[in-house]
């Protein structure tokens, strides 16, 4: 019997084993998708496949910066709880997931979970990390920059910011390029701006504020004689407060309200004598867009003892 690649990420959805596994499993059991949930209970993953039913939606977004290579990496590692998240054998894996992804540049997370661990892959190791924590657990997802990059990490790892900066010889790796770059991130992970800056704001999203804010002026009655002319003026005041709001380089610096992020750069970039320019970011939060779980700690030590 043949299969498909949707029946192995179907597999792999319902038993929370890695994709390279289900194939096997798949492979072995000749298509055959109950006979395969067996085999998979069979090698030992069982454990695994139980848990990855409840949802794994604490964790840390880790963000660091390999300096000597010029790699930045931010990972979104997911736990059950956050009292998993916090232990050193969940922190010990992070860092190992991080480290991989710097000198290994996979493509995804399904390479990510093949590389080589201490004999193992790194799939086998995360399995390992299930029966010792005791825990659902996942990597969700990564980005890597190759560059001048300056990462930062708040609360613990609730959220990770990654940017990466374009700057000559003066500035690059320099204290004053890491020092602007935290301040960079912080304003980041404080406002979560949508965009970069006002260039990299789509036609789309443009055509569609426009559109609504066009609405907003005209639905209000003391604008019902204005002429165009100045209902464009009005919508263009309205797009600037768009920028100043959505997009991290045209917003308030939050340690000073008098200038805007890009002129804080611009200062910086000026006190290093050199040139200095921010050209991407990742914000990673954990467990955004991820279901919580609603049970609590208390309940489910009272339901294992039952």
């Amino acid at each position: 019997m043949a299969f498909t690649a949707k029946d192995v990420q179907a597999l792999r959805e319902r038993t929370g084993v890695g994709m390279m596994d289900c194939k096997k499993a798949l492979t072995e059991s000749d298509g055959d998708m109950e006979k395969a949930v067996d085999i998979l209970r069979e090698k030992g993953l069982a454990k695994q496949a139980k848990k990855a039913g409840r949802v794994a939606a604490e964790g840390v977004a880790y963000a660091t910066v390999d300096y000597a290579k010029k790699v930045g990496v931010i990972v979104e590692v997911n736990s059950e709880t956050d009292f998993a998240a916090k232990s050193d054998k969940f922190m010990e894996f992070v860092e190992t997931v991080a480290k991989l992804i710097v000198e290994h540049n996979p493509a995804d997370v399904d390479a990510l979970m093949a590389l080589p661990v201490g004999g193992l892959t790194l799939a086998d190791d995360l399995r390992d990390k299930v029966m010792v924590i005791g825990e659902n657990l996942s990597v969700r997802r990564f980005v890597r920059y190759e560059g001048d990059c300056v990462s930062y990490v708040h609360g613990g790892g609730r959220i990770g910011v990654l940017v990466r900066f374009e700057a000559d010889a003066a500035v690059a790796g320099s204290d004053a390029m890491i020092e602007c770059g935290k301040d960079v991130a912080m304003q980041i992970a404080a406002l979560n701006p949508l965009y970069l800056d006002k260039s990299s704001v789509s036609e789309a999203d443009l055509a569609h504020e426009k559109e609504v804010q066009l609405a907003l002026i005209k639905n209000d009655p003391k604008n019902a004689s204005k002429p165009e002319n100045i209902l464009e003026k009005m919508i263009e005041g309205k797009m600037k407060k768009f920028f100043e709001e959505n997009c991290v380089m045209q917003q308030a610096f939050v340690k000073n309200g008098d200038q805007t992020v890009e002129q804080y750069v611009a200062e910086c970039a000026k006190a290093a004598g050199g040139s200095l320019k921010v050209v991407e970011y990742t914000r990673f939060e954990k467990g955004e867009g991820l279901q919580k779980r609603e049970d609590d700690f208390a309940s489910e030590v009272a339901s294992m003892m039952k």
